[in-house]
């Protein structure tokens, strides 16, 4: 009796299959690790890690993407030759737009690039054309104004004598081509035209057939290719 109350308790797989033993040492050790904090992290871990590996291919993915070249994305560069566009009603002078289309291929700049430049500064270029046009007729009419032949005192008569000149020989599209240019004030134009003016004032004096050979003679140095 003493006996058998001394035996030693037996465990609680014995006397247990072996197959519900394996069962029963599973659960253990799977309660066991979750109940781990150390075997816890260890998998936060392994998380975190595959998807940062996850994030590290995709972003290899897109910047292989953002390397390929669009197939339909113009090469940056100067064109094989400029095709400037001027403003409506407006012309660029060729003498200017060839200097600029060297300079704008110097600068690697592009179609749109070059004209977007001489677009703002075709106004800028436009009006010192016309301020330097300005000046150049100033000075032809301040020259024929103090000119030692017909300008000073005797300015308005001479011109009065041009004038004549004019409207017998001139035609319109010279008349034209004078107001257009402003080489009405050129001081050889009205040189010219007062000579010619006074010519035909002397010829007025001359009677009959003679008063009419001196204008005939006249045109014909005016006009060498008209027929008599």
């Amino acid at each position: 009796m003493a006996d058998m109350m001394t035996e030693t308790p037996t465990t609680p797989t014995e006397g247990r299959t072996s197959s519900e033993a394996a069962v029963t040492n599973l659960l253990s050790s799977s309660d066991g690790a979750a109940n781990d904090p150390t075997t816890g992290n260890l998998q936060q871990q392994r998380e975190v890690q595959q998807r940062e590996r996850f994030a590290a291919t995709v972003d290899e993915g897109k910047s292989a993407d953002d390397a390929k070249p669009a197939e339909d994305a113009k090469p940056d560069g100067p064109p094989e030759t400029y095709e400037f566009k001027a403003p409506e009603g407006k012309e660029y002078d060729a003498a200017v737009l060839e200097p600029f289309a060297e300079a704008a291929r110097e600068a690697n700049l592009t179609q749109d690039a070059a004209q977007k430049i001489l677009d703002r500064m075709a106004p800028a270029l436009a009006a010192r054309q016309q301020e330097q046009v300005t000046a150049v007729r100033t000075g032809w009419l301040e020259s024929s104004r103090m000119d030692k032949e017909f300008g000073g005192e005797r300015l308005q008569e001479n011109l009065s004598a041009a004038k004549r000149a004019l409207d017998s020989y001139a035609a319109p599209e010279f008349r034209k081509l004078l107001d257009d240019t402003g080489l009405g004030n050129h001081p050889e134009v009205i040189r010219m035209l007062v000579r010619v003016g006074k010519s035909m004032n002397e010829d007025s004096f001359v009677s009959g057939g003679a008063a009419f050979k001196g204008a005939r003679d006249l045109a014909a140095k005016l006009y060498p290719n008209t027929p008599s």
